[in-house]
């Protein structure tokens, strides 16, 4: 769960940069040209009820190859039959091919021109802009950019994205008693919850005074066990830990009464348990005035991202030392269900997994989105 979207200077270079040794880059310039005729008849016997002979998936989630780069289709062929991909039918399906089939199938592919895509067709709507719509309706008791001027209501600017995304979760279940929050957003699916998390993550908090109760130098010396969770100054650098910084310290004390009592959390209950109300008040206003910062940089960050991708996926594909395939034009869900299985690790590549953990779907999302808009090449 922390691997939302924290991790945004992540340098992400996006569906399978796998750098190649040198001896192996010359094993397979060495290799025969394949044939394109014979390739097409392998096509027609093993291909096209899936891909087309025109090199157009004929089903979402089902990738273009046309036109696609040589070395990466016959590498991504060599991983089915090894077992390094997983995909029952391809498997099968390629355990049947010899190696003169695989080079002429992949030369047929890899000749095809590419597809014609109409450019807008996928939805553009990214996570950011798709959160700030969201969050329309939260101002009304959250204030503008979720920044609360209401005694006792939090501000969620600036709040990590995932506990932001839980504490929803445990206001539907029931496990947060307050009952206005309980119909809030409660058909909001996935992508929704992670998209107005992101949005309210982008935020400053507004800085506070010191509240009228409460002595934040008094309260300073209390939050050394806090910090270890919260952070330093009440800034958490855990998505599923909330920021104290710059929080209404009216809420702050009522929160933390709760543990124990209309909330869970073993840790938070035994530490509370320990604190006198004079303590709670002081801590509160310690984190009230703390300087707040933003948790995460969502506006302009599928672009951002794809600027990264390019490194490897743009004018790189044609790099003879990396087998990496063209993105522009790809099938969206095709491109969704592959960075998803590299996140998840169910897709070997180290280098994929490591770039891709940091990302939620909703981010995930807007990148395919943005390139299967572009125009294939």
């Amino acid at each position: 769960m922390k691997r939302f979207v924290l991790g945004i200077a992540v340098a992400i270079g996006l569906i399978g940069c796998t750098p190649q040794e040198e001896t192996a880059v010359k094993a397979k310039s060495a290799q025969p040209a394949g044939d394109i005729v014979a390739g097409k008849a392998v096509a027609e016997k093993f291909c096209k009820g899936c891909h087309g002979l025109d090199g157009r998936g004929t089903a979402p989630a089902i990738p273009n190859l046309a036109a696609q780069v040589e070395r990466y289709l016959a590498e991504s062929i060599a991983e089915y039959k090894g077992g390094k991909r997983t995909h029952a039918a391809l498997k099968d399906m390629t355990a049947r091919l010899s190696d003169a089939d695989v080079r002429n199938v992949v030369a047929y592919y890899a000749s095809l021109p590419p597809l014609a895509t109409a450019a807008g067709n996928v939805p553009l709507l990214f996570p950011y802009e798709r959160g700030k719509a969201l969050a329309a309706p939260c101002a009304k008791c959250h204030g503008a950019d979720g920044n609360s001027t209401t005694p006792g209501t939090p501000s969620l600017a600036g709040q990590q994205p995932q506990y932001f995304i839980s504490a929803i979760q445990e206001y539907h279940q029931g496990d947060r008693l307050i009952p206005e929050m309980r119909p809030f957003l409660r058909g909001a699916g996935k992508l929704e919850l992670e998209s107005l998390a992101l949005y309210f993550a982008s935020q400053t908090r507004t800085p506070r005074a010191a509240p009228a109760v409460g002595d934040p130098a008094a309260g300073e010396p209390l939050t050394g066990l806090c910090a270890g969770c919260h952070g330093i100054r009440g800034i958490s650098m855990d998505s599923a830990t909330p920021t104290l910084a710059g929080q209404d310290a009216q809420y702050l004390a009522a929160a933390t009464r709760a543990y124990g009592k209309t909330r869970r959390h073993q840790i938070m209950e035994a530490q509370v348990g320990k604190l006198s109300q004079s303590d709670i008040l002081n801590i509160a206003a310690y984190y009230a005035v703390q300087k707040p910062s933003a948790a995460a940089q969502g506006e302009g960050l599928v672009n951002q991202l794809a600027d990264k991708c390019n490194r490897c996926h743009g004018a790189a594909v044609d790099n003879p030392a990396m087998a990496v395939p063209k993105l522009g034009g790809q099938d969206k869900d095709y491109l969704v269900m592959a960075l998803r299985a590299y996140r998840d690790d169910r897709r070997e590549s180290s280098t994929m997994h490591r770039m891709s953990m940091p990302f939620s779907d909703a981010v995930i999302e807007g990148v395919a989105a943005l390139y299967a808009n572009q125009p294939a090449r």
